[in-house]
């Protein structure tokens, strides 16, 4: 294997366990808010609202890992950082930023 996929695998370690804390903080964030709790009108369309985009980040934070664990399976195979699109390979750089890039940054 060479240096560059060993950091690679590093680095895609190291964004899951990142963005495994993330997941767990945006569910705690993303709990109902419970009617009986006295809180002004605004404030509760306010945490209606906070709750709406936690939700939201959530969904991308759970997509984000899916994609890292695709790309730490891959990681080995001959087509990882390979651009599926025009088939060039994807620069050490965008992989290093976005281990889970499928596409260089001309096809994406």
């Amino acid at each position: 294997m060479s240096l560059d996929k060993k950091i690679l695998k590093e680095k895609i370690r190291e964004e899951l366990l990142k963005t495994e804390e993330d997941i767990r903080e945006l569910k705690a964030q993303s709990t109902p808010i419970s009617p009986e709790n006295a809180i002004g009108r605004v404030s509760r369309m306010d945490a209606i609202n906070n709750k709406s985009i936690s939700e939201a980040s959530l969904r991308q934070a759970e997509d984000k890992h899916k994609k890292l664990l695709t790309a730490l399976e891959k990681i080995d195979e001959s087509t990882f950082g390979v651009c599926q699109r025009c088939q060039q390979p994807i620069p050490i750089g965008r992989l290093m930023l976005m281990p889970h890039s499928t596409k260089c940054v001309n096809c994406a």
